[in-house]
């Protein structure tokens, strides 16, 4: 007999899904999660994208999330369903952003039994989640969802996944709203006051001060950002943003200095340097930003705020730690320094800033012009320019296209640079902007790729096709895996090791036969006319510029170096001297 109040695991777990705000969900059926596809084609308040590849469809879930301070959503079914999907949770993993993976799996009779299209999806994730479920019990369903959501939301955000075996979808049980679930995981929000008065009275004394922001200020949201840029200008310090930082302020203040680390401006990695007081905020010390770390920042005080008390201290030792959200944290900061009305160090202060000028003066991101081949730092320059004024969504792959980008391009606005920066995805941005799509219709979303990064999930220029979501990709293609073999070039002796690729599609017709427009520029002076003619057009277009194949990204930091021993640049690049990749190379 069947209890009037019950529902199927199914319909239990899309009223879950409803009452957590999911409105989208990403994609691809199986026969272990049939029956909540079934569930799915009876109603109409969560729509569905239906994805090529399982690793697209968490990388769109990444891009719907990062853009709109939500919780993305995945569904995939059992087995290689759930592996794919796992490169996309580990890089969310590292870059913080909130998931809920559901994950379909044989029957619970049947698991370790190596059932058709098993795997054992909990154990194979646990390194690369922020915590994962396998439910047993259909009664238990709807609890572990709504806690799944507080888990990937609170905190340091992450990806939850939630493994569900048929018979558990196929089963009868209770609905539990998210009212009557209580959780045991609660993060700290609110930072300890005495450490924030004292934080104050070591920013207020300092004579050489920078602001290290990361990620962790936008993923505490856009009041975090305002509060941040806020603080900053009333201290009149220098900022410097990490990759993962870009946006959180704005990229066009003359108080900012640019992204720091292996590819950071001189004047922000130097200043790291030499500073004496250091304000870390939602950054975590990652390896490609402090370099050497017996030689990062050897002169400073280091104060580190982070809602994630693992990273205090794990890297780098700090003088004082903060642990809350940035957004709590920065609000009480600027209550006591206007309480206090400190007296900064203008003398001091007015010295330094005139020592980041000196820094500044070296332009490190110069490049040299041409007038017959397309450098892709003009290709970026040129499309910010054309673009700016409509705020676009920039995603990217990776590799130097995206340093180019980091570089390049001047965000004044949170959320709207979605890039992999701790795991370093290549295949990454074109799911990720079909994501930024999907949450955002009216929006102009560009994938700033590599003709080697695109290919890895090129099969969702369906996606973007079937789904009317007018993605703009535009592809530096310089016929390397660039990074690949600027590293080759500097490092291994100009050997380039399979780095070049000797055959790519033609990314015009590629474009064309999926349903899309394609472009090509081969000359400079084309470049604005196809960015405009991509611009004109309300369909996905892929854009292929014909870069210099032997550009590389400057200024680097060499492995195993520190912020003031800088490579700014070669004034001889020539593949035809292989002996001579360290000739005429420019340090600081």
């Amino acid at each position: 007999m069947v209890h009037h109040d019950t529902m199927t695991g199914a319909e239990i777990l899309l009223k879950a899904l409803v009452d957590q705000g999911v409105d989208v969900i990403f994609g691809y059926p199986g026969g272990a999660v049939l029956p909540i596809y079934d569930e799915l084609a009876k109603q109409n308040r969560i729509r569905h994208i239906l994805v090529r590849h399982e690793q697209a469809a968490v990388h769109a879930a990444e891009g719907y999330a990062r853009s709109t301070g939500k919780v993305g959503c995945v569904l995939v079914t059992s087995g290689p369903g759930a592996t794919n999907a796992v490169t996309g949770l580990a890089d969310a993993q590292c870059d913080s952003v909130p998931l809920v993976c559901l994950t379909g799996q044989v029957p619970t009779h049947l698991i370790g039994n190596d059932a058709f299209q098993e795997a054992d999806i909990t154990g194979i994730t646990r390194p690369c989640t922020k915590h994962n479920y396998l439910v047993k019990d259909t009664n238990n369903l709807a609890r572990t969802v709504h806690e799944a959501f507080h888990v990937a939301r609170s905190g340091r955000p992450g990806p939850v996944l939630i493994d569900l075996p048929k018979d558990v979808v196929q089963n009868r049980g209770l609905y539990q709203p998210p009212s009557k679930t209580k959780s045991k995981y609660n993060p700290q929000v609110k930072g300890d006051l005495r450490a924030i008065e004292q934080a104050v009275e070591m920013i207020a004394g300092a004579k050489r001060p920078i602001f290290y922001v990361g990620g962790g200020v936008i993923n505490s949201g856009v009041a975090a950002c305002q509060l941040l840029t806020q603080f900053v200008r009333m201290t009149g310090f220098p900022c410097t943003l990490t990759l993962m930082g870009l946006g959180a302020f704005p990229g066009s203040d003359p108080l900012f200095l640019g992204m720091l680390g292996m590819h950071g401006t001189v004047e922000a990695n130097m200043a790291m340097h030499d500073c004496d007081v250091m304000i870390n905020i939602g950054a975590r010390f990652d390896d490609r930003v402090t370099g050497r770390l017996n030689a990062f920042s050897p002169k400073s005080k280091k104060i580190h705020i982070d809602i994630d008390p693992s990273s205090i201290n794990k890297n780098v030792a700090v003088d004082l730690s903060i642990v809350g959200d940035c957004a709590h944290v920065i609000e009480d900061m600027i209550k006591v320094w206007k309480a206090r009305q400190p007296k900064i160090d203008e003398r001091a202060l007015r010295a330094w800033w005139s020592k980041i000028e000196e820094w500044r003066g070296a332009d490190s991101l110069r490049y040299p012009a041409s007038d017959t081949i397309i450098k892709p730092q003009y290709a970026i320059q040129r499309l910010y320019d054309l673009t700016k004024s409509r705020n676009p969504y920039i995603c990217t792959e990776v590799g130097q296209h995206q340093m180019w980008a980091a570089q390049h391009l001047r965000l004044d606005s949170p959320l709207h640079w979605l890039t992999s920066g701790g795991l370093g995805t290549m295949g990454y941005g074109l799911p990720a902007a079909m994501g930024v799509q999907t949450a955002h219709p009216d929006a102009l979303v560009i994938d700033i790729a590599g003709e080697s990064s695109i290919q890895m999930n090129i099969q969702e220029m369906a996606t973007l096709v079937q789904h009317n979501l007018p993605v703009k990709i535009v592809i530096l293609n310089n016929q390397y895996m660039g990074m690949v073999r600027q590293w080759q070039e500097l490092i291994h002796g100009a050997r380039y090791s399979e780095s070049h690729m000797d055959h790519h599609p033609d990314f015009v017709k590629l474009a064309e036969a999926f349903g899309a427009v394609g472009l090509r520029a081969e000359r400079p002076d084309q470049v604005d006319g196809v960015i405009q003619e991509m611009l004109a057009v309300n369909r996905p277009v892929i854009v292929e510029m014909r870069t210099d194949a032997s550009e590389n990204v400057f200024p680097m930091i060499m492995p195993g170096m520190a912020h003031n021993e800088m490579v700014l640049g070669q004034e001889d690049r020539s593949r035809d001297n292989p002996g001579s990749e360290q000739d005429g190379m420019v340090l600081v």
